[in-house]
């Protein structure tokens, strides 16, 4: 059998449509993996954000700390250095 003209333009329009259809499909799918791949981003900024809170948060910890030893610091200097006294009795 042979294919005329008309036979021709039909299975050319079904193999655009065909693809067509597969690409759409395809898209899709594509959309749903972007879907979740964008949800695990945005889980892993909110991990990265609460990391990056807790370490301001003890860094400010750390350096109140280091104040405070700053202050003690200059105390235990200032005694060490004072006359020895005499024991009381």
């Amino acid at each position: 059998m042979f294919m005329t003209k008309q036979h021709l333009t039909t299975a050319r329009t079904l193999g655009v449509a065909l693809v067509a259809a597969l690409g759409l499909a395809s898209c899709a799918t594509y959309d749903d993996e972007f879907a979740t791949i964008n949800s695990r981003l945005d889980q892993l900024d909110t991990r990265v954000q609460g990391a990056a809170q807790s370490a301001e948060s003890a860094n400010q910890s750390a350096q109140q700390a280091n104040q405070r030893l700053n202050q003690l610091e200059g105390r235990v200097q200032q005694l060490e250095s004072a006359p020895k006294r005499a024991p009381r009795g």
